[in-house]
């Protein structure tokens, strides 16, 4: 079977499961809630040492079936046996092992089309092209402020707004450089806020680009049993069992303090023009941070992060309580061997 993958790229904290389920719902489509199988395993390569010894590469992948079995959202469906894995990996590389995968998961929906929605593969987007996966991508962008907003609320992620702005431009700017390189034909951009007022529109867009027919199921997304896996496994996720809820955007005018609006500006405001979002505070948007000023907000990012784990709810942590052991255990096998 002939397999197209999609890539979504960005920052978390954008519509982008929104969007999975939408796209979830065609015939001929697996988007699968991701493990962040780069993201994680990436920075721990140095665990396994020479991949082309079989018996490590073989450990890489049995550590990846173990994190999708862990996954806060479960994936159904698919069996994914370690050696089946590996005799369809043409090269003993991470990047092998994620299209694999995802072209497993999608054989087993009767799929030749898998997207996977870890937006912050963008920062590995090098690895995917120079290794031979060579994606669509679908650049998914959202106020940088809301973007802030929401990740001051979840359970994941930086939270001083110094940190998210340096995190969000950083990936914007990614997204847009990847797109001047490779061609518009192969990086698609989706505004969210375009995605709450013209669902459909933008839902055809992408079709067309993707290959795959339209149909108005996507937008049912919210009955689907994906849907409520997903709302099920963590707050954060609560809406997505929902309608599209069209006025969910500039909630940051309100939400954030004008001290915050003004800090992202100052960090991110070229690239929120660049976007096509107006500056609240145009005149204040330049300033250079002291080492003393980013070592605060440092000290505060990291209180807040435990604050965050501390409100948290119990059943949020005991979902994620597997997986973080299971990463923790691999990260002991770095310091063992150094």
């Amino acid at each position: 079977m002939h397999f197209t993958p999609v890539q979504m790229i960005g920052t978390q904290r954008s519509g982008s499961n929104l969007l999975r389920l939408m796209l979830n719902q065609l015939d001929g489509v697996s988007a699968p809630h991701p493990p962040h199988i780069l993201e994680r395993f990436f920075p721990l390569l140095p665990a396994y040492n020479d991949l082309s010894n079989p018996e490590n590469f073989s450990q890489l992948v049995r550590d990846i079936c173990k994190l999708i079995e862990f996954n806060p959202v479960p994936w159904s469906g698919v069996n994914l046996e370690p050696f089946a894995i590996i005799a369809r990996c043409k090269k003993p590389l991470l990047t092998e092992i994620f299209r694999v995968i995802y072209e497993m998961r999608a054989e087993s929906e009767n799929a030749s089309i898998w997207i996977c929605k870890s937006l912050v593969n963008i920062r590995f987007a090098d690895q995917l092209e120079n290794n031979g996966v060579t994606p669509l991508y679908i650049h998914l962008y959202r106020d940088g402020r809301d973007v802030a907003l929401s990740f001051k609320k979840a359970i994941v992620g930086e939270k001083h707004i110094y940190h998210i702005a340096n995190q969000w431009k950083a990936e914007q700017e990614a997204s847009l450089q990847l797109a001047e390189k490779i061609g518009e034909n192969r990086v698609l951009k989706v505004r969210y806020e375009d995605l709450l007022h013209n669902p459909e529109i933008e839902l055809q867009k992408i079709c067309r680009f993707i290959g795959t027919e339209y149909n108005s199921i996507a937008m049912d997304y919210y009955h689907s049993e994906e849907s409520h896996k997903t709302a099920h496994s963590g707050v954060m996720w609560e809406n997505v069992e929902k309608p599209v809820i069209s006025d969910n955007f500039n909630k940051f005018k309100k939400e954030l303090t004008p001290a915050e609006i003004i800090l992202f500006e100052q960090i991110a405001g070229d690239t929120l023009e660049k976007l096509g979002y107006p500056l609240s505070f145009p005149k204040l948007a330049e300033h250079v941070f002291s080492a003393k000023e980013i070592q605060l907000f440092s000290e505060l990012n990291e209180k807040l992060k435990k604050e965050a784990r501390l409100l948290s709810k119990p059943e949020d942590m005991e979902k994620r309580k597997d997986l973080e052991m299971h990463l923790q255990k691999i990260q002991a096998r770095i310091s063992i061997a150094e």
